[in-house]
Order: C-alpha cells, then structure tokens, then sequence
C-alpha cells in the first residue's frame, strides 16, 4: 500500500492523479495553496475512498518550511512517503519576453524552478533518513529543448526540469532513492487554457493543434499511475506522448475529427 505525496493536486492533472492512486487503493496526500480548496477535495475523496486514505495539507511549495510540513503530515498519517510527486507548476499567457513584467517572470521562476529545486532538496533528504523513495518531476513543453515562440519564460522553467532529474539522480545515485520523470503531454487544463487569450487569433490555430496531439486529465492520468506504480529504478520515465503516438495522431487526423473544448468557455 503505498502513500503518495502530490503537489498542486486540487485541480488538473494533479487532482486525475490523486484520484486513480486511490483507486489502485493507495493512500494520498492532496495539496494547494488555497486551504478551502484542500479542506473541500479532502472531504470528497475521503467519503468516496475512505478517511483512512485521504489526508489534506495546504502549502507553498516555494516555502521549504511548508514543504516539510507535507512530508510531516504525511508520515505522522500515513506512516511513511512512498511516493512524491512534484506536479504544483504555472503557466504564463504567451507573448516575447519584452513584453512580460518583470514581476510575472520571477513568480514563473519561483514556482517552477526554486519550487522544483526545493522540493527535491527537502524530501531527498527526508527519504535518505527514511532509507526509501522515490521523487517524480513532472516535465512540460521546453523540457526536451523544443523552442517555440512566446514561450521563453516557461520552457525556460520546464527546460531546468529536465537538469534537476539528471543532476538529482547522479546525487542519489547508489542510495535506494529513485529520481524519476512524468511527461503528461498536451492536457487539457486550466493551466493550458490560461497561456492563450481564447478570444484570439492564435488560440483558434493552437486548438487545432490541441485537439490532434491533446489529451483530458480522465484520459492520461491512469496511465501516468499505473507507470509510476511499475517503476522499480531511477532515472525512469513516464511518458504519454511519444514520439510515435504524435505520428499516429497526424497520420489519422483528416479523417478521425476530436474536439476536447466542447465543454470549456471559450
């Protein structure tokens, strides 16, 4: 029975993974920076999946004290951290960097970079003590050096990601602590929606895109879990997009139409 600790998991694909680790019988962790939003979803998901199974601690993972307080909450409910996965992140609305203020590009960086390194830094040392572990940092565009246009800043973070697992599994390496990747791909999220202005030109061109390659938080998350629940070694990594999906995706697109924004404001 594992127990799982999931940043950023009232919402998103945070939440779709929380959701099918408590499905598989595990026990999780929910975190947000809102204590409403934590308090709420803690209470839905212990009524569904049982109080023994579900526990809630409101956080900022840019605040190591805070990131401490999860893994101690964790421990004193569920007896020990099994699996953490660092999934809290932000988006940025696209646009060239000369354009951003300054305050948006340092709480993009906060987040994603010093949240990421943080996190990493606080629970390798936690699950060192423990003897056991395993880390899982989430990627996303950028993280395998793709470039793009009005997104400096967040591949930018995500390209860090991507450093930190290399770099944190040569640290751990002959420990019994394993650093692994998650790739979700594209997902349709707050988060995604949140980097375009939706009444825009560019938004009806990226949808396009969206709804070949893009994928619902129902549709990546179990696999994402039942990756993660298989892996046995670091360095491994979790991928739902791959390479030869994406083909296949293009390949049948003429005649195999999606829409995964039916349902969304626009």
């Amino acid at each position: 029975m594992k127990s799982v600790v999931i940043t950023g998991s009232t919402k998103g694909i945070g939440r779709g993974l929380a959701e099918n680790f408590l499905k598989r019988g595990c026990k999780v962790l929910i975190n947000g920076r809102q204590a409403e939003d934590v308090d709420a979803l803690a209470a839905s998901l212990s009524e569904r999946y049982g109080a023994d199974h579900v526990a809630g601690c409101p956080g900022d993972i840019t605040k190591a004290k805070d990131l401490q307080k999860l893994w101690d909450t964790c421990t004193k409910t569920f007896g020990q951290v099994d699996i953490w996965i660092n999934n809290a992140g932000m988006g940025m609305q696209r646009g060239p960097l000369y354009e951003a203020s300054p305050s948006a590009i340092k709480k993009i960086v906060d987040v994603n970079v010093t949240g990421i390194l943080l996190a990493n830094a606080v629970v390798s040392k936690q699950m060192l003590a423990q003897g056991y572990g395993q880390i899982w940092n989430m990627e996303g565009f950028g993280s395998g050096g793709q470039m793009q246009q009005g997104m400096t800043a967040y591949g930018a973070t995500k390209r860090a990601v991507n450093y930190v697992n290399g770099a944190m599994q040569k640290d751990l390496k002959d420990t019994q602590i394993q650093v692994c990747t998650l790739s979700p791909g594209i997902v349709v999220t707050e988060l995604l929606m949140g980097d375009y202005d939706l009444k825009s030109p560019e938004w009806e061109k990226a949808k396009k895109i969206f709804n070949i390659l893009g994928d619902k938080v129902e549709t990546v998350t179990p696999y994402l879990v039942d990756g993660i629940l298989k892996t046995k070694k670091s360095g491994a990594k979790v991928a739902w997009l791959t390479g030869g999906k994406a083909f296949a995706r293009f390949m049948t697109a003429a005649f195999k139409k999606r829409d995964l924004f039916s349902d969304q404001a626009s």
